[in-house]
């Protein structure tokens, strides 16, 4: 169908199509203190606008409305349609505090108040 419509009605689509995904999308990807806003976002990876976005690759911070959910290892896959997707090599979720590397008993003290 898209064949039978003049190039710059398709364009006009097409933007808008990117219009509507960068406003339903709260994510954005940070990579050398610059942030882009990730149009589409999937288990195995993201998609961002190549006009916008430079091949990216290696290590990338993920933040939802400055939330930070992941911290990822990427690697770039495909352009198409004006669309750059990235996989995912490596993707943990971050956390606010370090792991501890032993069992805290939840009844245990916080601190000790001296005599």
């Amino acid at each position: 169908m898209s064949e039978f419509l003049p190039r710059e009605v398709r364009e006009g689509l097409e933007q808008a199509r990117k219009a509507d995904l960068r406003k339903k999308n709260r994510l954005t990807v940070e990579a050398g203190g610059v942030r882009y806003p990730v149009l589409r976002f999937w288990s195995t990876g993201f998609s961002l606008e190549a006009a916008d976005a430079p091949h990216l690759r290696g290590l990338v911070d993920i933040f939802d409305r400055g939330q930070h959910l992941y911290q990822a290892l990427i690697v770039a896959s495909a352009e198409e349609d004006g669309e750059i997707a990235f996989e995912f090599k490596r993707n943990t979720a971050a956390s606010d505090r370090a792991p501890l590397d032993f069992h805290r008993d939840p009844d245990a003290p916080i601190a000790l108040l001296p005599r």
